[in-house]
């Protein structure tokens, strides 16, 4: 199993983080989906062999939301200028 984490744009409620949920589970070879409405973010562990990365952005995109594909894993998020 792989875990892939996305930002997803547009959410703004939980029904938002209920829809990106249902239809990221909805793949197939999709196990545990979190999703964070406050992070904008999901967290998805998936196996490798049944689905990838860009399905997974697909159904994201499909249920009505963005995927924001700038890697902000190697930048700060800078919350309060704290950051550097």
């Amino acid at each position: 199993m792989q875990t892939e984490l996305l930002k997803v744009t547009g959410m703004t409620c939980g029904g938002c983080t209920s829809n990106v949920t249902h239809a990221l589970k909805a793949i197939p070879g999709v196990g545990e989906v979190k999703v964070s409405l406050s992070a904008g973010e999901a967290t998805v562990q998936y196996d490798e062999r049944l689905t990838s990365t860009d399905q997974l952005k697909s159904a994201v995109k499909g249920a009505g939301y963005g995927v924001d594909t700038t890697n902000t894993a190697q930048k700060p998020q800078g919350k309060g200028g704290c950051c550097s």
